[in-house]
C-alpha cells in the first residue's frame, strides 16, 4: 500500500509540476550523442551503432522502477585529407511509476571536425556540432490513487469517483535543440589522447506542462565534460574522465576513473579490459550531496564494446531500502575500413 501511494505521489510531483531533470547514464562515455552533439562521428572507424539501458530503484518500485533505454547511430565522412563531417542520431525512452509517466524522443545530430595541427601521430581538432528532435511526453492516470478515494479510515475504495482530469494533457509533443564544441587531442599514435567539451541543451525551452493553461518551459543544461587515456606502461592505461550537468536549480558531478587492461594492441587485433571507481556527487535540497560510488567494468574485443555499471546509494534516500541502487548496461559495435587519411580520435 504504501508503495503504491509513494510511487502514485512520486509520479504526480515530478510530472505535474514539470520540474523534472534529464535522463542521465553513469557510464556517460558510453552515450557520446546524449552527452555533446560535438561527439558525432569522432570515432576511429566508419560508424558506431551504441545501446544504453539503465535500470533504477528496482528493490523499491519493481515493476515500477525506473527503466530508461537508447540507441544510437552516427557515421563520419570525410573532407579534404584530414577533415570530416559526421551525422547519426539517437532514439531514448524514459518510463518511471504506476503512472507509467514516459518521455521518448528522437534526435538528428551533426557535426564538423577541423585539424588545427599536428600530423597522423599528434594531432589537434576542434569540433562543433548541433542536434535536434522531436520529443513525446504521457502520463498514464488508470493505476492513480486520488484522494476523494480514500474513505478517512484508512481504506481505499477504487470504484469511488477520482479527481476531474479537467484541463489536463496526458500526451503531447515538443521540439528541442541542442549544440556543442569539443577539443581533442591525440599523440602516441593514437594510443594517448585528451579532449574537454561543452554543450547546450534546450535551447528554445519547450513547454513541457501538463495543464493546458500552464506554460513549464524545458530548463536549459549545461554539460562541461573531459577526458582522455594515458598510457601508464605498454599494457596499462588510465582513463579517467569528469562530467558536469547545470539545468535549473540542479546541478550534478559525475568523475573517476578506469584501469585500462591491455589485452592485444595489435592494429589487426586490440582486446582489452577496464575496471574503475567513480562518484557522484549533486545538490541535493540546496546542499552537496555525495549521491552514489559507481563500480564499472567494461571489455572491448576489436569492434564490440561491453560496459557494465552498479551505482551503490550513498545518499538519505538509502535509509529507505539498503539496495536501491542502479545496474546500467551499455554496447558498442563499429564497422571499420581502411583509411589512408591521417585522422585518429579519441576512443569513446
Amino acid at each position: 500500500m504504501m508503495r503504491r501511494i509513494t510511487t502514485t505521489l512520486m509520479t504526480l510531483g515530478f510530472a505535474m509540476q514539470v520540474w523534472a531533470q534529464d535522463i542521465h547514464f553513469s557510464q556517460f562515455y558510453m552515450a557520446p550523442l546524449d552527452l555533446n552533439p560535438a561527439l558525432t562521428g569522432v570515432m576511429n572507424c566508419k560508424m558506431r551503432f551504441a545501446a544504453n539501458m539503465r535500470n533504477q530503484w528496482w528493490p523499491i518500485l519493481q515493476a515500477d522502477a525506473y527503466n530508461t533505454v537508447m540507441i544510437s547511430y552516427d557515421q563520419k565522412v570525410p573532407v579534404g585529407r584530414y577533415d570530416y563531417f559526421g551525422f547519426g542520431g539517437n532514439l531514448w525512452r524514459d518510463a518511471a511509476g504506476e503512472l507509467n509517466f514516459a518521455t521518448i524522443q528522437f534526435r538528428a545530430s551533426g557535426s564538423y571536425s577541423k585539424r588545427l595541427g599536428g600530423d597522423r601521430h599528434t594531432a589537434h581538432y576542434l569540433v562543433f556540432g548541433i542536434n535536434g528532435g522531436l520529443a513525446q511526453r504521457s502520463i498514464d492516470f488508470q493505476n492513480a490513487r486520488w484522494g476523494s478515494q480514500h474513505d478517512g479510515k484508512g481504506g481505499w475504495d477504487p470504484n469511488a469517483p477520482p479527481e476531474p482530469l479537467d484541463g489536463i494533457n496526458t500526451n503531447f509533443l515538443f521540439t528541442d535543440l541542442s549544440v556543442g564544441a569539443l577539443w581533442y587531442s591525440i599523440y602516441n599514435g593514437g594510443r594517448e589522447s585528451f579532449f574537454i567539451g561543452i554543450a547546450m541543451s534546450h535551447l528554445d525551452q519547450a513547454n513541457v506542462s501538463f495543464y493546458r493553461t500552464e506554460v513549464a518551459p524545458l530548463y536549459s543544461k549545461l554539460t562541461v565534460h573531459a577526458g582522455g587515456e594515458i598510457r601508464m606502461n605498454r599494457s596499462t592505461s588510465l582513463v579517467p574522465g569528469i562530467v558536469y550537468f547545470d539545468q535549473g536549480p540542479s546541478w550534478e558531478v559525475n568523475g573517476g576513473t578506469n584501469v585500462r587492461f591491455i589485452l592485444s594492441d595489435r592494429k589487426w587485433d586490440k582486446q582489452s579490459f577496464d575496471v574503475g571507481v567513480w562518484a557522484r556527487v549533486s545538490n541535493g535540497q540546496d546542499n552537496p550531496t555525495f549521491d552514489a560510488i559507481i563500480l564499472t567494468g567494461r571489455f572491448d574485443f576489436n569492434n564490440y564494446g561491453v560496459g557494465l555499471s552498479y551505482d551503490i546509494n550513498t545518499s538519505s534516500l538509502r535509509q529507505a531500502n539498503a539496495a536501491n541502487n542502479a545496474v546500467e548496461l551499455s554496447l558498442v559495435y563499429q564497422i571499420c575500413a581502411p583509411e589512408r587519411r591521417g585522422v585518429y580520435c579519441p576512443n569513446f
